[in-house]
């Protein structure tokens, strides 16, 4: 098992940056996918049985289409920046429950020059799931204090506290967030090293009770 991912990964995705066009990108497709889609998707494929592991529900689509590597193309429909590939390499690792939604309980792995992380929790949930996600932590306070006190979230809260939620809770601070997120991050080195698979292991352990509380709050086996 592993090393999954080289320099040349990183490489890449420099000079797209650099070289954002069709034009480069097709003429460096097969460099794409050698060094990027490929690596990605005999990680997905080897990361299966460790998530299995930590929770039966989620899952590690390896399609090279529709599975759990984002596109490398960008919707540029209704988008200002008309750049038509990401700079990044994004998969998640969704509930069974969610297959489709990005914004449910999930894990996910980040890899950009300079920037790599894996993350898990709830990104930008809608209003009606963020409220039970508010709920649970009201009904279920000792559990999620436990569960957040080891945890460092991001994501964007709210300036005041959400409507119908009392503001002097215990729990406000969190009640008043937006996303429900944390991070771990990782080097390059460490991205290209013998022993990643253990690493995002032991970072989706560390995160997984985060995504169980929150798949528990929507009401998913987990």
């Amino acid at each position: 098992m592993g090393p999954y991912f080289t320099p040349g990964l990183f490489d890449f995705l420099k000079q797209l940056k650099r070289n954002n066009r069709r034009e480069w990108f097709a003429k460096n497709k097969a460099r794409y996918e050698a060094v990027v889609r490929d690596p990605c998707l005999q990680f997905i494929t080897e990361a299966a049985a460790p998530l299995q592991k930590i929770s039966s529900q989620i899952i590690a689509d390896p399609r090279p289409h529709g599975g759990s590597l984002f596109r490398i193309y960008r919707d540029i429909r209704f988008s200002a920046n008309k750049q038509p590939y990401k700079t990044h390499i994004g998969i998640q690792f969704r509930h069974a429950s969610e297959k489709k939604d990005v914004h449910a309980p999930s894990f996910y792995f980040h890899l950009e020059p300079e920037q790599c992380f894996v993350a898990g929790g709830s990104w930008r949930p809608e209003s009606k799931v963020l409220n039970q996600i508010r709920q649970a932590i009201v009904t279920r306070e000792d559990e999620w204090k436990k569960i957040s006190k080891k945890l460092k979230f991001d994501g964007e809260v709210l300036s005041r506290p959400p409507r119908g939620f009392p503001p002097d809770h215990p729990c406000i601070e969190d009640l008043k967030r937006k996303d429900y997120i944390v991070w771990i991050e990782f080097s390059e080195s460490q991205i290209c090293g013998p022993k990643f698979m253990k690493d995002f292991t032991r970072a989706c352990q560390q995160i997984s009770p985060l995504v169980q509380f929150l798949s528990q709050a929507l009401g998913f086996r987990y």
